[in-house]
């Protein structure tokens, strides 16, 4: 198996110290983060993690109880990652700055977008990163009821990642079934062609089509941060509001 390097420890150097550290809660974790990191995530078993690991399988239930509770140190180990929050009045600039850099941990694992999804409970470094976040939005003077918008609006882009409805498939590789695809979509779905070709690309990213998946989230998240600052100023309240 290749090994790429990253600061989980990967590589064959980090593997080799990962076999001859003490067996730990913490080994077990990195472990699992690198074998996730490198074969992706559904490659990821209490054996496997024990052959990676040189160690018989039933040594892991000694540090972690099932593959739930793996799952859930390994978010932990991904979170950690993410830079503190930054001091200072700016609130929406420490925000956009400690959600980024929740986007460039989870890309240093594309695995780990679908393991938050799943978790049933927050582990407390989650709830932990939570509880900063919204500390950022009320020491910048926002009330408890607009934070608390605020943050379903952000939902899942807290973590540093979105999930589109419906990606774009790939064209056809060949030119001339390429060009008579796009003829028969531009002719049934001419908005979509429209929107679809301007702007940067990028081939290769989740929007299909080629869109830049940064760019992308940077203006979704200055968009809907510049929306709450605006609702901050005008002393925005949710009360009386009716509700469906």
């Amino acid at each position: 198996m290749s090994r790429s390097h990253n600061q989980t420890g990967n590589g064959a150097g980090g593997t080799a110290v990962l076999r001859r550290a003490p067996l730990s809660r913490e080994r077990v974790l990195r472990a699992a983060v690198v074998l996730a990191d490198e074969a992706g995530i559904d490659s990821l078993s209490m054996r496997n993690l024990a052959q990676e690991l040189g160690v018989a399988p039933m040594a892991l239930y000694k540090h972690v109880a099932n593959k739930e509770e793996l799952l859930d140190g390994m978010v932990s180990v991904v979170v950690a990652e993410i830079d503190p929050p930054a001091t200072g009045p700016d609130w929406k600039c420490g925000v956009r700055e400690r959600v980024l850099s929740a986007r460039r941990a989870l890309l240093r694992h594309p695995w780990a977008p679908q393991v938050i999804e799943s978790r049933t409970q927050a582990p407390p470094i989650v709830l932990d990163y939570m509880n900063s976040l919204i500390g950022m939005f009320l020491a910048g003077g926002l009330s408890a009821d607009l934070t608390h918008h605020a943050m379903h609006a952000l939902g899942s882009r807290m973590w540093g990642f979105t999930q589109e409805v419906f990606p774009t498939p790939a064209p056809p590789a060949d030119p001339e079934m390429q060009a008579m695809m796009f003829r028969e979509v531009a002719q049934r779905y001419p908005h979509i062609v429209t929107i679809a070709t301007i702007g940067s690309h990028d081939d290769g990213t989740a929007l299909g089509g080629g869109c830049d998946d940064q760019f992308e989230f940077e203006f979704a998240l200055d968009v809907l941060l510049d929306g709450v600052e605006r609702l901050h100023q005008r002393g925005w309240s949710s009360a009386g509001r009716a509700h469906s």
